[in-house]
């Protein structure tokens, strides 16, 4: 069912059947290390650059999901997949070795709850049995790309985020156990005119503040109805800007709330700023802790809202203000279908 702030209930909620996650020797000394199916600490990853090094990450988060589900590459009818780099080359490269039917896509932070969407949804209205959602990002891909190169050694704002170097598969498949996803809304894009690319939690928490009271809307629900509300990637001074618009509508969602950004790193002892950010920020911590702890029961039901801010090196050196997109997904350890309150 479709409701009009761009709302899905999915009447048949599909499983998520395994995920898997990858992250870098950072994200690995952080509070979520143990949680993580697998740690690198060669920044390359065994590659030639640090592009063909976010592409091996995909790859082995993909082949990590599917071991853990005992399939084959052959097993999965499409990807959705997407990274931050330029044409999304970290992603195509993969999908070329996994050589598996792909749409390939651009949302910034938010591409994890976006590859998700689209997965559930495919596999709901059975047009294919078994989807991959999956994401990557890389420090130092994405620091060459979007800032300065980093042997520049350039000073951080306070405000600016630390992207994480992780990939996050998911494989969706239907009626094999929870996690289930039950709904997600599409977000619409946002543009209050932020125009400083080191202070991205500005740019998207307005954003994120409108897909979430689209879906409170649509579903006639509240803040204390789920267990937990995380966004990606907002970290500190987006999180605190999210709270503070929601209140203006008395939609208190602090009790609840939680950002990728602040949990994959020690804040202070790992001088990251105001948190994390990149695809592979999200696409972890949900890919590790968050999942395994629906799976097993401690958290009953979750919104995931990934944020991505929408600029490149060209619109910024052109000075435009930076769009936000939100992708909302609701996930749960039960798969009873929602009917609209």
């Amino acid at each position: 069912m479709y409701l009009k702030n761009g709302t899905i209930l999915l009447k048949e909620p599909p499983s998520i059947l395994s995920f898997a996650s990858v992250v870098g020797k950072k994200e690995g000394e952080g509070p979520l290390s143990s949680y993580f199916d697998i740690v690198e600490y060669d920044t390359k990853f065994g590659e030639k650059t640090w592009e063909k090094a976010e592409s091996k990450m995909q790859q082995i988060a993909s082949q990590t999901a599917l071991d853990k589900a005992n399939l084959k590459k052959k097993d999965i009818d499409i990807m959705f997949a997407g990274d931050l780099l330029n044409q999304c080359i970290g992603s195509g490269y993969s999908a070329r070795e996994l050589n598996i039917p792909f749409y390939g896509l651009y949302g910034a932070c938010s591409t994890m709850a976006e590859s998700l969407s689209l997965a559930s949804i495919f596999v709901s209205f059975n047009i294919v049995n078994r989807a991959l959602a999956l994401t990557s990002s890389h420090f130092c891909s994405a620091e060459r790309q979007f800032r300065q190169p980093l042997e520049y050694g350039g000073q951080r704002t306070p405000t600016a985020q630390w992207t994480a170097t992780g990939s996050g598969a998911i494989i969706v498949e239907k009626n094999c156990g929870a996690p289930y996803v039950k709904a997600v809304t599409i977000g619409k894009i946002t543009d209050l005119g932020i125009k400083d690319i080191s202070n991205m939690g500005a740019a998207m928490a307005p954003s994120a503040y409108n897909t979430l009271k689209s879906f409170f809307e649509d579903t006639n629900s509240k803040p204390n109805d789920y267990d937990l509300i995380l966004t990606g990637d907002l970290g500190v001074v987006g999180s605190d800007l999210l709270i503070q618009l929601l209140l203006k509508d008395n939609i208190d969602i602090s009790a609840v709330h939680n950002d990728c950004g602040k949990m994959l790193y020690n804040l202070k002892e790992q001088q990251v700023n105001a948190g994390g950010s990149g695809c592979g920020c999200g696409a972890s911590v949900l890919c590790s802790l968050i999942l395994k702890q629906i799976k097993d029961g401690i958290l009953k039901n979750v919104l995931f809202l990934g944020t991505g801010a929408l600029m490149s090196t060209t619109s910024t050196q052109q000075g435009e203000s930076i769009p936000a997109i939100a992708h909302l997904v609701h996930i749960s350890n039960d798969n009873v279908h929602i009917e609209r309150r």
